[in-house]
């Protein structure tokens, strides 16, 4: 079966009574997309931070009366544009599934959706369902952080994933060597998707993964502390305040890598963690799409 959209292209302001129209109207589901290319780089966990214009479209059933619904809530909202479009019913997961391909990483390392073969079955691959939490490698911070892993001396060393999301990092850890990764996040469902995903590369037996609180409680049961690596691929002001934190965790001269930074947060994040490690490592990414985000690293200072 067919179905309509209704697109409304308005400022922020008007953005949330078009939604509370559309759902009115019996829209299926609502969507809010940026009108004007600007990007919004840093939500804190909580936050849903708005383009200053946006695109609200509204999903309808193919039999409903798009041109009166799209009549009514013109009447109301103050919109630079209203427009309609129908979209053919297709198999969704399929096209979600198209999405998504190997990547090559750097030094031979792959990142492999669960449903295709490797290109090179006889190199480390990364074998991903790209889920509901962040990290399937498809984003640039998450490239960053595998590219400086695979440059790392990680035989045997005990590893720490701060903001696990998926468990790539760690999970490209210890198929790089390492012996014990401890993953973290603030989400349940990154913490059940670390799990599947370890479960998936036959490396769950070495890798555990918490949320913050049970982190904290396992670290004083086991004296595990402290560890040889940190990856932290989350936000900069999160960083910035975690960096105290971080020095407890991790001993001295470990290694840690920071990202999920822009160009004008990497001095502030610098400036965070000088007290306490040496950030000798910067690097971005010089292709045009993801010439935005930058990667720190380090080691903890005597």
């Amino acid at each position: 079966m067919p179905w309509q959209q209704l697109h409304i292209r308005c400022e922020k302001s008007q953005a949330e009574l078009a939604e509370t129209l559309m759902l009115e109207a019996d829209a299926l589901s609502i969507s809010l997309d940026d009108a004007g290319d600007q990007p919004l780089f840093e939500p804190l966990p909580g936050e849903s931070p708005l383009w200053d214009d946006v695109i609200v479209t509204g999903l309808f059933d193919g039999d409903c009366n798009l041109e009166t619904v799209s009549q009514d809530i013109a009447n109301d909202v103050v919109a630079t544009r209203v427009w309609t479009s129908r979209v053919d019913d297709k198999d969704w997961e399929r096209e979600w599934m198209k999405n998504y391909h190997p990547i090559e990483c750097a030094n031979g390392l792959w990142i492999v959706p669960k449903w295709m073969s490797p290109p090179n079955p006889n190199a480390i691959n990364i074998i991903m369902d790209p889920g509901l939490a962040f990290g399937t490698g498809y984003h640039a911070t998450t490239r960053l952080c595998i590219d400086w892993l695979t440059e790392q001396p990680l035989q045997g060393k005990v590893v720490i994933d701060y903001g696990c999301g998926s468990g790539i990092l760690g999970i490209a850890a210890l198929l790089l060597g390492a012996k014990q990764v401890y993953a973290v996040d603030i989400d349940p469902q990154a913490v059940l998707a670390t799990h599947q995903n370890a479960e998936r590369n036959k490396v769950a037996d070495q890798l555990q993964a918490f949320l913050p609180e049970q982190f904290s409680d396992y670290c004083k049961e086991q004296a595990i502390l402290p560890v040889d690596l940190i990856t932290a691929n989350i936000l900069a002001k999160p960083l910035m305040s975690l960096a105290p934190y971080f020095a407890t965790l991790l001993k001295s001269q470990g290694s840690i890598v920071l990202a999920g930074l822009i160009e004008n947060q990497v001095e502030d994040v610098k400036a965070a963690y000088q007290p306490y490690f040496e950030m000798d490592g910067e690097f971005t990414f010089s292709a045009q799409e993801d010439r935005h985000w930058h990667r720190l690293s380090g080691f903890r200072r005597a």
